[in-house]
């Protein structure tokens, strides 16, 4: 008899906790981006509170973390009082000149008055992309991405940074708060869902990102297929070199979705997309093989909102835990 499902699991917020990881991590690196800056004692701490990252995070629209802090920073950047930014070829010299010569004074009142003030400045701007800030959102870790780069030393730490980019880390030394995520959802829930169906993986994350906390917490064996950034992008640049053309495969597209279905090669009943961000549910609807799209609430720092941007989403079907998760499946 054939498995019924194919069930394809989003990771951030749906497998793993990442709540004291990644959300942390964009914080951490949003402070340590403007410390060169003067008056940088008076900036609040914690710089703002996770719930108001959520909501920017649950707003769509932003393909992973590193896209988020990008989004954060630039709407920071709008409240600091800058001078010419330099003309300095070298990244790392023209953001530590520039920011050295920045004052974030008003930036600090700004935050310290102003009740979740990245929903504020979201509102009144948009989603937006300083020049300067964008110049250092560029390329890739060792080659000119200030603000990635800052992020994978906060996320990875010290040891495993270094080993994974052969670099010294230029703003972070400590550990990597990747040892601070948990599994969200139950060992056992995946062992009887596995029995049945088929389980696979597409997430935003970096393959390498991928597989550590699946094999730390002992799930990787149930899952028949993952799919991650890297495959978005060797598919991206098979594009750009068969075409000419720039695209984008990374959520809300359903490359990986479909790819995933196309892999496995067999026919099922059911297609459905577990996550936990409105772009999840956009995937699945798009998705030519016809997958439905749950939302999770699970993990949701504000659950009342993120409901409302799943619904606005098209969700097929929103859960507050794996328990109701668990019915939907065996129903």
């Amino acid at each position: 008899m054939k498995p019924k499902k194919l069930i394809v699991f989003d990771m951030d917020g749906v497998i793993i906790d990442v709540s004291n990881s990644y959300r942390d991590t964009v914080r951490l690196t949003t402070k340590l981006f403007f410390s060169p800056a003067k008056h940088v004692d008076q900036l609040p701490e914690p710089l703002f509170d996770l719930s108001d990252l959520a909501r920017v995070k649950q707003s769509g629209g932003l393909n992973n973390d590193w896209d988020l802090s990008f989004q954060i920073i630039s709407l920071l950047f709008t409240l600091v009082e800058k001078p010419d930014t330099g003309k300095t070829r070298d990244p790392w010299s023209r953001y530590r000149k520039t920011l050295s010569r920045c004052k974030v004074g008003r930036l600090a009142d700004y935050l310290n008055s102003t009740e979740m003030p990245l929903t504020n400045l979201l509102k009144q701007h948009g989603k937006i992309a300083d020049p300067f800030i964008a110049g250092l959102y560029n390329g890739d870790v060792g080659s000119g991405n200030i603000i990635k780069q800052i992020f994978q030393e906060i996320y990875l730490g010290e040891d495993l940074f270094s080993s994974t980019y052969n670099l010294t880390p230029q703003m972070y030394r400590g550990e990597g708060y990747i040892l601070r995520e948990k599994a969200l959802i139950d060992r056992q829930i995946l062992e009887n869902l596995a029995k049945e169906n088929i389980l696979a993986i597409a997430t935003g994350r970096p393959r390498a990102e991928a597989e550590y906390p699946l094999e730390h917490f002992n799930l990787k064996g149930f899952f028949k297929v993952i799919y991650s950034l890297d495959d978005c992008i060797a598919a991206e640049r098979r594009i750009l070199e068969e075409t000419g053309k720039t695209v984008s495969l990374s959520k809300p597209d359903p490359f990986m979705l479909d790819s995933i279905a196309e892999a496995i090669g067999m026919g099922f009943d059911e297609y459905w997309y577990v996550g936990d961000m409105p772009d999840d549910m956009i995937a699945a609807k798009r998705s030519r093989t016809g997958f439905k799209g749950i939302g999770v609430l699970a993990s949701a720092t504000e659950k009342e909102n993120l409901k409302r941007e799943l619904n606005r989403a098209a969700a097929d079907k929103i859960v507050d835990d794996f328990e109701a998760l668990k019915k939907i499946f065996e129903s």
